[in-house]
């Protein structure tokens, strides 16, 4: 284990040799990780990291603050999530002519909802604690994406169709 200080802090860092051709950083959870070529000198890796130290110590600190963000969902938001998706769903697969497989509610690291090719829609658990525009506009999103498996402008054309002022609850999620 090494560490680099910066800010006044020190910040632990692992270095993992491995068959690649570049080096590179890797911060999941709050843990630093250096992949290095197998033939690299340690001396070149940690060079690599001290110039990255500033970048490192930023991500760090991003992933401590969203450990803290994380809210505490009680089962009333749950049950309110629950029934704003499922009654979402119902109506967008009317209007869209579209049904998916499997819809359920996760705790998702890095969206609001996903799709996937099966046809199966996840909604992120957090949700429970937006307003109920902000849900049916996730749910609509994901339901168009059984249409649509990209962001095309055919895409977002179906989106404004059935939620003229989708962008608006879109700016709200991204801003957090």
């Amino acid at each position: 284990m090494y560490e680099i200080e910066y800010n006044g802090e020190k910040i632990p860092y692992q270095i993992i040799n491995s068959k690649i051709k570049n080096m590179y950083i890797h911060i999941k959870d709050g843990n630093v990780i250096v992949k290095v070529p197998n033939k690299l000198k340690e001396k070149y890796a940690i060079d690599f990291v001290n110039q990255k130290a500033k970048w490192i110590y930023k991500k760090v600190k991003e992933a401590e603050n969203q450990k803290r963000e994380k809210v505490t969902i009680e089962p009333q938001d749950i049950h309110r999530l629950e029934t704003i998706v499922s009654q979402s769903v119902y109506e967008y697969s009317n209007k869209l002519g579209v049904n998916p497989n499997k819809v359920k509610l996760k705790d998702i690291k890095y969206a609001w909802g996903s799709c996937s090719s099966k046809k199966n829609i996840s909604i992120n658990l957090q949700l429970a604690k937006k307003d109920e525009m902000e849900i049916r506009y996730v749910v609509l999103h994901e339901m168009c994406h059984l249409k649509y498996m990209n962001h095309s402008e055919s895409f977002w054309n179906l989106v404004e169709k059935y939620m003229p002022n989708y962008k608006i609850y879109r700016k709200r999620l991204k801003q957090g």
